[in-house]
């Protein structure tokens, strides 16, 4: 009996010890990337946990503005030095003539660290190129001069630029077949979700030294570079953005005490947008809150701006002969307006001065004629639908900015029946919705003579080393257009809205560039008192190179009105190229 209970033990045992061998087998030769099922790396735990570490940087693709400047980083040439310099015997007295600084202060960064540390902290010193090749030359173990990228708080256009997260759900939810490490970053929003395929880290780049549990050298001093085997990575991404404009276009809005609202700038010739402010502003602490929406890439109540597209149809349905005049100290419903008394205006003046009862009685004619007369002309001049990049890239659709919405005329068509329904949609209210960036193209439109194109905000993709992975050709918009009279005809329409004495815009005749453009006030909460206040233009006249819209949403009566931001961003612009010509 006492045999029987002591084989039945060694088979338990046996069986035991079997099982334990097989599970460090499995753990060893078979789940080294992927053990558990948080898909811990144990190969590379096991490096880390012997080694001294420091990451230069993460392998993910970054940001470039229009001139080639970094846009969400800086890259600063830095001092990087390692722990076990305390140990040894080392020609501090030359780094630190190199660097200006005391013996003293090298050394006691060095004491009080433990792991490889950027020498200055949160305020790196900068070095010179002069400096980082000294310091190479002496071939110090430990000591070493590196392109450090600093990522900051705020960054310019950042909800342009979009956040990142390191989500394991959404990381193999969106790149099943693909391994990525606990660390990798995916897009989350913005450009940083749009460009995620081509952002991908394929390796990070790290100064490493092994040592022993005392934090000692394990194989000698030799300090080792590792970097991405692929050596055309990280990619660059060129964004359009001109980061000088875009951060004084920044500075502009919050002086201006815009807290929901922002501008759109764009290159006219190019179809690109220089800069875009989107207030409230991204709070990296919270990055999926209220900040983190893009508000020029969504709908709003236009109000008057609107007036260009009915004054497009207005145009070609030759409904108003310049001798008509229209009674505008009447709202559109035919009552007497006493907020505002215009008296009796022509088709021009009633635009220049925005005069909302000469804008429903046409409105009402023309339909009569069309009833989708507003559809039609809203989508010739790109108010429906998106107008950002969209097209095919390596056979896969790609659309460049994250969650733009569509603009619309109609909620329910059966309104177009109705008069009173015609009238308020005519001049921005009732259903009508449309982005400021919509807004912007349509004045990029009528300057170039009704040429109607896709906005960039990615000009192209590039290598590490510099050769082009893809670029985004100029496309025009589908659908029809507006004739090139019809938008000679509004471009007259808009400069008289600055050069009239009464007109919305009489406040930027004076600007040292000849600006045309078209206010808006939408009325978005009546018990609130609520308003979205635009200027929607371009500039110069003459010869058009910029298209800007500027807005306040969800503001009162007593707030400033837009010509003030507008022609403020104007000037900004005027003294650049000034500087530029004189340079």
């Amino acid at each position: 009996m006492k045999k029987k209970r002591m084989r039945i033990l060694a088979v338990v045992l046996a069986m035991f010890m079997l099982m334990l061998i097989g599970r460090i087998a499995y753990i060893q030769l078979v789940s080294t990337e992927s053990f558990s099922k948080h898909d811990v790396n144990l190969i590379e735990a096991s490096v880390n946990q012997r080694s001294q570490i420091l990451k230069i940087d993460d392998g993910r693709g970054k940001f470039y503005d229009r001139n080639g400047i970094p846009l969400a980083h800086e890259e600063i040439p830095t001092l990087v030095l390692f722990p076990f310099l305390n140990k040894m015997n080392w020609p501090i007295d030359q780094v630190a003539s190199i660097i200006g600084r005391t013996e003293w202060e090298l050394r006691q960064s060095i004491a009080e660290a433990k792991d490889p540390f950027v020498f200055g902290g949160d305020d790196p010193i900068e070095l010179t190129l002069d400096q980082s090749k000294a310091i190479n030359e002496l071939k110090i173990p430990g000591v070493f001069a590196v392109n450090e990228k600093l990522y900051h708080d705020q960054i310019p256009a950042a909800q342009l630029i979009g956040t990142t997260n390191i989500s394991d759900a959404e990381k193999k939810k969106r790149y099943p077949d693909m391994q990525l490490s606990a660390d990798t970053k995916i897009g989350n929003t913005g450009l940083q979700r749009t460009f995620d395929e081509f952002l991908l880290s394929d390796g990070e780049s790290k100064l490493v030294f092994h040592v022993d549990a005392s934090g000692g050298p394990m194989f000698g001093v030799d300090v080792k570079y590792v970097e991405p085997a692929n050596p055309l990575y990280p990619v660059k991404v060129i964004t359009t953005i001109d980061k000088s404009i875009q951060e004084e276009a920044e500075k502009l809005v919050d002086e201006r005490g815009i807290e929901k609202g922002g501008l759109v700038l764009i290159d006219i010739e190019k179809s690109e947008i220089v800069a875009m402010v989107s207030r409230p502003a991204l709070n990296k602490k919270d990055p999926n809150g209220e900040g983190a929406i893009n508000t020029m890439l969504t709908q709003k109540t236009p109000g008057s701006v609107f007036k260009t597209v009915t004054a497009a149809a207005v145009i070609d349905y030759e409904a108003a002969s310049p001798t008509r005049t229209f009674d505008c100290d009447k709202t559109i419903e035919g009552e007497a307006d006493k907020q505002r008394e215009l008296g009796r205006l022509n088709f021009e003046n009633s635009f220049a001065q925005s005069c909302n009862r000469t804008f429903a009685e046409l409105s009402k004619e023309i339909a009569v004629k069309d009833p989708d007369f507003l559809d039609k002309y809203a989508e010739m001049l790109g108010l429906v639908g998106q107008s950002g990049w969209q097209g095919d890239v390596y056979h896969t659709a790609v659309t460049q900015l994250y969650h733009e919405q569509k603009g619309k005329v109609w909620h329910d068509e059966q309104l177009k029946k109705d008069p009173k329904m015609i009238a308020k949609t005519s001049i921005g209210q009732q259903d009508v919705q449309t982005t400021p960036l919509a807004i912007a193209n349509m004045m990029a439109t009528i300057a170039r003579g009704g040429k109607k194109e896709q906005v960039k905000a990615v000009s192209k993709v590039e290598f590490d080393n510099g050769t082009t992975v893809v670029d985004f050709p100029t496309q025009t918009m589908a659908g029809d257009t507006v004739k090139p009279y019809t938008a000679m005809k509004l471009q007259h329409l808009l400069r008289k809205v600055v050069t009239e004495v009464k007109g919305t815009g009489a406040s930027l005749k004076n600007l040292p560039v000849e600006v045309a453009g078209k206010s808006g006030t939408a009325q978005t909460n009546i018990e609130k008192g609520e308003l979205n206040k635009w200027f929607a233009g371009y500039f110069p006249y003459e010869n058009p190179k910029y298209a800007l819209v500027t807005v306040n949403f969800e503001t009162n009566e007593s707030s400033s009105s837009m010509t003030p931001l507008f022609s403020d961003i104007v000037n900004v612009l005027y003294s650049k190229d000034q500087n530029i010509r004189e340079n």
